[in-house]
């Protein structure tokens, strides 16, 4: 049975360019990462749930923000964990400071009994699409490739 997982990247436009929001996984494995390490905020569904109800359901839970408006699908992308993900984009520019992440419990390091408790999202920025590409796992790249596409037509 295959994984899936549904998100929402949010697209403004500053200065007339083109800015998209990543977030950047909290946790000890992803404190010294940076490129290829951020992601659209997204999370796992079941397999009887709507995909863009969970996409929404997941933005809040991961940012702590609601978002309404007209999206645009972005289709799936199959990652190289076999996971599926979804996504839709979203036109809105929302204060990334403002963001704040439910947690998850997590030993560290891995068998020494140490249980502690992590932001799921640890920090959230507006890139640019250049320094996007940079940022973003190698796995939604597509998604942005896919919402420039769009948004040139």
């Amino acid at each position: 049975m295959a994984v899936n997982s549904a998100g929402i990247l949010l697209y403004r436009f500053k200065n007339e360019k083109l800015e998209v929001m990543l977030v950047h996984p909290g946790g000890p494995f992803w404190t010294k990462k940076d490129n290829a390490a951020w992601s659209i905020p997204k999370g796992l569904f079941e397999e009887n749930e709507n995909p863009l109800e969970a996409a929404k359901r997941e933005f809040k839970e991961e940012t702590g923000l609601e978002v309404q408006g007209e999206l645009i699908e972005l289709g799936k992308l199959k990652q190289p964990s076999r996971k599926i993900v979804q996504a839709w984009a979203l036109e809105k520019d929302l204060d990334v400071s403002k963001i704040s992440s439910n947690t998850f419990t997590f030993e560290w390091p891995k068998n020494s009994g140490i249980v502690k408790e992590y932001s799921e999202i640890d920090k959230a920025g507006w890139f640019d699409i250049e320094q996007a590409k940079t940022k973003i796992t190698k796995g939604q790249l597509g998604f942005l490739e896919k919402l420039v596409d769009i948004l040139v037509q």
